[in-house]
């Protein structure tokens, strides 16, 4: 039966987690993300799971992948630095195709930066991060209720495609205190670990199968198989065979982007008609939200196009738009990162300005129609 709660962000993704059957956390605490081991650190013991705070943010990687192998739903939880520090251990997840959720609450940096303000210039490290191409998944929330569901959403894709899937907060999400509806947990669709269903002889753990991943297999229970961070073959063994290689390649390049109707999701606000689009996330769509309302009070035909998978970006939505408006306004908490993706889908058709803060402060709703009544104005003149 569903529930009302009144949780942050951070609370509704330790929640979320804990119903999508997280069973393992590792992490080390770090400001803006810290409640989210907290609350876990108390709700884990009480169904079944394990908390374990470890000595720094390298060793929590490491531990929710060997929990993950061993047959645990696992995640872990950061901001900017603790992010960085995670990405070899991040790199060799994609690589040896282990199911994890990172959350990451983003703060203002680089380095220490302002540990207590809001930012997203983690955008293109979540994407880019670990060295070489790779695919990757990252969701982003833009209230408590909807952490509440990405959370559950990350487990499962991480399951689904056998891939860390990265939650990617801001303080702004993490840290507002609202109403939040808790739907029973018989109600949520939840993607349970595969398993093989041919004998231990028969199991390749890394199949190259394109479009698909095959069953990742418990450690312990009779199938035995390599792991590394080296480029391997189907059974997990280091190869420098260059069709092997391709074979990997095809493979991990196609489990992601043979399956974007399942994956992407975005949400459109008043663009049916509209002469301007917004094109914002997280914390900061909050005031894009509103600042459509206002702008179309005051005859401006404005609407807001709202990614919510982040990576892989939806780009087709973005393309379509750039035939469609007569430009984009971009706002965001760096000094221009989703903007870029913006120019590069829309290729010179329309205008695309960035309206940008990296100062700790929150882009207003006012700032936005601001920037609206000028991009307006100029397409009038």
């Amino acid at each position: 039966m569903t529930h009302i709660a009144f949780m942050h962000g951070n609370e509704a993704a330790a929640e979320g987690a804990v119903a999508a059957g997280c069973r393992f956390y590792a992490g080390y605490p770090i400001t803006p993300s810290s409640e989210i081991a907290e609350i876990l650190s108390g709700r884990l013991p009480e169904v079944g799971g394990v908390f374990i705070q470890m000595e720094d943010e390298i060793a929590s990687m490491a531990a929710i992948i060997g929990a993950s192998l061993g047959g645990l739903k696992s995640a872990t939880a950061t901001s900017g630095p603790g992010f960085s520090l995670m990405q070899e251990n991040l790199g060799f997840a994609v690589m040896s195709e282990i199911p994890c959720v990172v959350v990451n609450v983003q703060r203002v940096g680089p380095s220490t930066g302002l540990p207590t303000k809001a930012a997203q210039g983690d955008v293109m490290q979540a994407r880019w991060g670990t060295h070489g191409d790779h695919p990757i998944i990252a969701l982003t929330p833009s209230s408590a209720q909807e952490t509440y569901h990405l959370a559950v959403r990350a487990f499962n894709l991480a399951e689904r495609f056998r891939t860390p899937v990265i939650l990617l907060m801001d303080a702004i999400v993490a840290q507002l205190k609202e109403k939040v509806e808790v739907p029973d947990p018989a109600s949520l669709q939840i993607v349970p670990r595969a398993a093989p269903s041919v004998p231990p002889a028969d199991y390749k753990p890394f199949p190259f199968a394109r479009g698909e991943v095959g069953p990742l297999a418990v450690f312990g229970q009779g199938y035995r198989y390599h792991v590394t961070g080296l480029l391997h073959d189907e059974h997990g063994y280091p190869t420098e065979d260059p069709a092997v290689v391709s074979a990997w390649w095809e493979h991990m390049a196609t489990k992601l982007d043979a399956h974007l109707d399942e994956i992407l999701a975005w949400e459109e606000v008043q663009l049916a008609d509209a002469d301007l689009a917004l094109v914002a996330y997280g914390g900061t769509a909050r005031a894009a939200a509103h600042a459509v309302t206002l702008a179309r009070s005051e005859g401006i035909k404005l609407g807001l196009l709202r990614p919510i998978t982040l990576w892989p970006f939806p780009e087709e939505a973005v393309r379509r738009l750039a035939g469609q408006v007569r430009g984009f306004i971009v706002p965001e908490l760096n000094l221009g990162q989703i903007r870029y993706e913006v120019e590069r889908l829309s290729a010179g058709r329309v205008p695309v300005e960035g309206l940008h803060r990296a100062d700790g402060l929150q882009i207003t709703p006012d700032q936005i129609v601001s920037a609206a009544r000028a991009a307006h104005a100029r397409d009038q003149a």
